[in-house]
């Protein structure tokens, strides 16, 4: 399990774990949607219906404190959930830190 989540996260990408029915996974969802990403560098990750999803969200908890989904990350760094990343957004720090890892257009 940890190896792949380890493997997901790997790289200047965005990746976000999560379940389509969560009101704050799709926050997320959206907010990422506003920027322009180069291909393959925002990844989504739906773990719903995984045999090994308890799994991934008790490693989630592991390395982030947290095994709620969304967990984001922006270059293998875990940066919270949903209402986070609209923070960071409506706080104009979103774009650079996606701009830091090149992985906008």
């Amino acid at each position: 399990m940890a190896e792949f989540v380890k493997a997901q996260i790997k790289g200047d990408k965005v990746v976000v774990f999560l379940k389509p029915s969560c009101p704050y996974c799709v926050c997320a969802k959206d907010v990422l949607s506003k920027y322009k990403f180069k291909s393959g560098r925002l990844e989504l990750i739906d773990i719903s219906g995984r045999s090994d999803m308890g799994s991934i969200q008790d490693y989630l908890q592991q390395i982030t404190g947290a095994r709620t989904v969304p967990r984001v990350f922006i270059g293998e760094q875990c940066i919270g959930g949903g209402s986070d990343v609209d923070g960071l957004d409506r706080s104009g720090k979103l774009e650079g830190m996606l701009q830091a890892i090149g992985s906008l257009q």
